[in-house]
């Protein structure tokens, strides 16, 4: 294929467009093309006229400027004639086909057939991303709800697809916004790459394991995201890739990381805005991946629905509408993302079907007791369980993420080899989790919440446990703290105390340019009016019936001396101690009533 007279490839371009398999990406994406090379292309297509080449080349178009398809109509206008246009356009038709003949089609069982972009195929098709086949997306939630067996790495695909979806609305409803083709693609990589960091059982890891095991460490998946982002990239030679799709990449990098794990440095210097990969006008793309101002983002739409269709859960909540709902306002000299005005009731059962998959899924008492289980059997595994990283060290299971290579190793995986192990090292883990195959599982006390302010999660709660031996006709059994486990567990609606709603700014028909918050007290008046509550479950390791029988009747007066709620059965395990706590016994007027008493009131009614 010949070139322009005149023309020449720069130096460091002209190995790529002369031989070699970067050559064949530059033929095969119109995105990647130059001004010389859409020239080139034009002149294929029979619009080799010298003049319109001349304003194409003056006008410096581009082919990513061509398939941009909201500021194509401007650029055609300005550089084209009337009677030029129509070809012009058949020609841009020819380009955006080849682009999507590049990408891949994926069948979603939740989005059904979507298009991702070949960088993202790229991304997808690494072993650090390939690791998230074998992270189940909902942990030991699976060996509760059997269809839960969905892992994150779909999930981190539909997390992509949706973030696609919701920048490409804004750009194309607000061309004003100035938003990119490398905002989109930055946008997309980080929905797809947000969950890199999870370890084996997703949060069972972050938030039981690694708590217990190095409880002076300050880690959280999102800081292992960013990490095995940069190691993905850089371990797969993908530098170059992205280049090739006009990302800049110590910029776009910083914006990918951002949106991830959030600032890099907030105390980098004084300026009040501490992102660095995009501007402040363009703050309002740091709300769609992991929105840190109110939780709505697209994270959470997918799991919701893919949660949802794998629990047998009914979900509530329709993304699709929103999206037609939403659109960028300026709000205290600062650009975000609203929401109409008619949708602020949505939103509360959006949070509602959050609080609801807690409840219902995510905190099951069973499915807590076996991450329980499992969290013990890792740890007891630790200190003997080696994993191979880079330079040849060695890591255990919670120093793995120090080192990306070897953290690429840890999966859920990990659980079936200690299974079938048979080292005597790791024989007490083994037959923890032989305990979980043959369900023996701990036995559940009781649920209680405490009636004024929260408790800590510490070892005291144990031990005042086995001091709480009933007052009134005591058992014959002595429980130890060592038998007890106490689980605390906070659900709230995803902002700890504080209604999310009170952070989103909403917009009225007709008047967008004008932002408005919106209280419960407009929306209705049986809305919920706290947003957090904490739950504490108490389980039994020892299988004994007397112990466990004992165990309740303890669970009844350590609820009463710590002023925690009534348990459920606690007038059946316990009649005998909950007429102590005078306010466990407020009654309904229709309960405890005496036959004859309720029969005199029925002849009376008759009467």
């Amino acid at each position: 294929m010949g070139s322009p007279a005149g023309w020449r490839a720069p130096p460091a371009k002209r190995a790529r467009h002369e031989s070699g398999p970067a050559a064949m990406g530059d033929r095969c994406d119109p995105r990647r093309w130059d001004t010389e090379r859409l020239c080139q292309h034009l002149s294929q297509c029979g619009l080799g006229e010298p003049d319109l080449l001349r304003r194409f080349r003056e006008s410096g178009v581009t082919g990513s400027m061509l398939l941009d398809l909201p500021a194509c109509a401007l650029e055609i206008a300005r550089v084209c004639r009337p009677a030029e246009r129509l070809k012009v356009l058949a020609c841009l038709n020819n380009l955006h086909q080849q682009l999507m003949d590049e990408k891949k089609v994926f069948n979603d069982p939740i989005h059904g057939h979507i298009e991702i972009h070949p960088l993202l195929v790229r991304i997808i098709d690494t072993p650090q991303f390939q690791r998230l086949r074998y992270i189940k997306q909902l942990g030991g939630t699976y060996f509760v709800f059997p269809g839960a067996s969905h892992n994150r790495f779909e999930h981190s695909i539909g997390v992509g697809y949706l973030a696609g979806c919701l920048v490409r609305e804004l750009k194309e409803r607000q061309p004003e916004l100035g938003i990119t083709q490398r905002d989109i693609l930055c946008v997309e990589i980080a929905g797809l790459c947000h969950d890199l960091g999870h370890g084996p059982f997703s949060h069972m890891f972050d938030g039981r394991f690694i708590p217990l095991t190095r409880p002076d460490l300050k880690w959280k998946h999102e800081t292992a995201s960013v990490k095995m982002f940069e190691h993905l990239i850089a371990s797969n030679n993908l530098e170059e890739v992205m280049e090739d799709y006009h990302l800049v990449l110590k910029e776009d990098m910083i914006f990918i990381k951002e949106q991830i794990g959030g600032p890099i440095d907030e105390t980098a210097s004084d300026n009040p805005w501490p992102y660095r990969g995009r501007p402040k006008e363009k703050g309002f793309l740091y709300e769609i991946v992991a929105n840190k101002k109110n939780g709505i983002d697209v994270d959470k739409w997918d799991y919701f629905a893919r949660d949802c269709h794998h629990l047998g859960i009914q979900n509530n909540f329709d993304y699709k509408r929103l999206l037609k709902l939403i659109r960028v306002c300026e709000t205290e000299n600062q650009k975000v993302i609203c929401t109409r005005d008619k949708e602020a009731e949505n939103l509360y059962d959006m949070f509602n079907t959050r609080h609801l998959l807690h409840r219902r899924a995510y905190q099951h008492k069973v499915g807590n007791v076996i991450e329980i289980m499992i969290t013990e059997a890792f740890q007891k595994a630790d200190k003997y369980w080696k994993i191979e990283g880079s330079g040849g060290r060695l890591y255990q299971i919670s120093t793995a993420m120090e080192d990306m290579e070897a953290y690429t190793k840890l999966t859920d995986n990990i659980y079936l080899e200690i299974l079938h192990s048979t080292s005597p090292e790791l024989e007490e883990a083994r037959e923890i989790l032989h305990k979980i195959q043959r369900r023996e599982l701990y036995k559940f006390l009781g649920e209680t919440r405490p009636e004024s302010k929260d408790v800590s999660k510490n070892n005291e709660l144990k031990e005042s446990f086995a001091k709480s031996k009933p007052k009134v006709n005591p058992p014959d059994v002595e429980i130890k703290a060592e038998d007890i486990i106490v689980d605390v567990i906070n659900m709230d609606y995803g902002m700890k105390d504080q209604n999310p709603i009170d952070k989103v700014r909403f917009f009225c028909k007709g008047r967008s340019y004008k932002t408005i918050t919106i209280n419960e007290d407009q929306v209705s008046r049986i809305l919920p009016k706290t947003f957090s509550e904490q739950v504490i479950r108490v389980y039994c390791r020892n299988q004994d019936p007397d112990v466990f029988l004992a165990a309740k009747q303890y669970f009844v007066q350590w609820c009463i001396d710590n002023d925690f709620t009534k348990p459920q059965d606690g007038d059946v395990v316990a009649p005998h101690l909950t007429p102590m706590k005078r306010s466990w016994n407020k009654t309904r007027n229709d309960e405890h009533r005496t036959p004859e008493r309720s029969c005199r009131q029925k002849l009376s009614f008759d009467k």
